[in-house]
């Protein structure tokens, strides 16, 4: 952790929404006027789309379990030694990784492949992580010591099953039977790698829908923010100074389920999102500026 170079980590498994709290933390930081390192967690993959392939069946016949959720397919440890870095000196590398022909062309690449390795642009307020190891701790490594505010996207699992496998197959054109192989294969890295990271995370936020989803590999749709409540964990709600009244006050509908926990319509997660990151970012770059 750093008071001087602070670091945000977005942490969830593929499919869960993890890209509805960037959008958040964008909005806060184009408001504030923030000027982030935006760090995915997609490029600290060890293979390209052709080696990972060539990979799992290799680990296949070896009955090894292999898939993006585990420390054999990341370069954790560089990811770990990125955090370290920044939180010292606020440099560091990242690079890209390209997952289709509209993300490849300008960098004239094949898709599934990675860009080079650049620098950090200099003199950035806050390095911003999503991606699926902000809070990892296995063998080695351990990311989240160096985190500053860790935040868990977790949908109840049958939902972001429905959600991977639209995407999936819609955006990165993926067959069904592909991606339900893929969820299969991932099972013992989510639960020994992804899962444990929510319980470290600051800020847990998980969708439950209110519609049958109790077989997701025929889900014809995903269920609308509508069709669902978000509840909000706190792990500790007084070191985060958490004003439960004022969230209650402003977000229609909400109530308290436990004392660390809120729970709210989905159609209002990204405004409770905002209401709840605005004064923690603003926090951090208090101490930011207290430091430097």
């Amino acid at each position: 952790m750093s008071s001087k170079h602070p670091i945000i980590a977005i942490t969830g498994s593929s499919g869960a929404g993890t890209s509805t709290v960037k959008v958040a933390f964008e909005h806060i930081f184009y408001r504030e006027g923030v000027n982030a390192a935006v760090l995915e967690g997609d490029s600290f993959h060890r293979f390209n789309r052709a080696e990972m392939k060539e990979a799992v069946a290799i680990a296949h016949k070896d009955c090894v379990p292999l898939s993006h959720f585990g420390p054999r397919a990341n370069l954790l440890e560089e990811l770990e030694s990125l955090f370290h870095n920044y939180g010292e000196t606020g440099t560091g590398k990242r690079r890209y990784y390209l997952h289709n022909k509209e993300e490849a062309a300008p960098w004239n690449q094949e898709p599934g492949t990675f860009t080079p390795w650049e620098d950090l642009p200099e003199n950035t307020d806050l390095l911003f992580y999503e991606g699926l190891h902000g809070g990892v701790v296995c063998e080695n490594v351990n990311v989240a010591q160096w985190v500053d505010l860790l935040v868990g996207v977790v949908p109840i699992v049958n939902l972001e099953w429905i959600q991977k496998i639209h995407r999936d197959t819609a955006a990165r054109g993926y067959s069904a039977e592909a991606v339900t192989d893929t969820i299969l294969r991932r099972m013992h890295d989510y639960v020994h790698y992804i899962t444990p990271q929510f319980s470290r995370s600051d800020i847990n936020f998980q969708r439950v829908p209110t519609v049958d989803t109790s077989n997701p590999f025929i889900a014809r749709d995903i269920p609308t923010p509508d069709e669902s409540f978000v509840v909000i964990r706190f792990r500790d709600p007084k070191s985060l100074d958490v004003d439960f009244p004022n969230l209650l006050s402003m977000i229609h509908d909400s109530f308290m389920s436990r004392r660390n926990t809120i729970v709210v319509p989905g159609g209002k997660m990204g405004f409770a999102m905002e209401l709840v990151f605005a004064p923690l970012i603003e926090s951090l770059l208090k101490k930011r500026q207290a430091a430097i």
